[in-house]
């Protein structure tokens, strides 16, 4: 996707191993597999999560692993 100019952003929960695959752009996230965007029913960090994520489609020096910025 990224080669035909569609910018790609995950989220992961191993930053270690991302660091390692070197997507284009992922946002870590302190919540165990099967639980990225955190607890469940918890709306607003679940879109602060996503939109997070979405906002680093506008970096285009890559590879970016930025860990999540968490509110209380």
């Amino acid at each position: 996707m990224e080669r035909a100019g569609i910018a790609t952003a995950s989220l992961t929960a191993l930053p270690e191993v991302t660091a390692r695959v070197r997507p284009p752009r992922a946002l870590s996230v302190p919540y165990p597999l099967g639980f990225t965007l955190g607890r469940a029913h918890d709306e607003a960090l679940q879109r602060d999560l996503m939109r997070q994520a979405l906002a680093l489609l506008d970096e285009a020096d890559v590879p970016v692993l930025r860990p999540a910025r968490l509110t209380a």
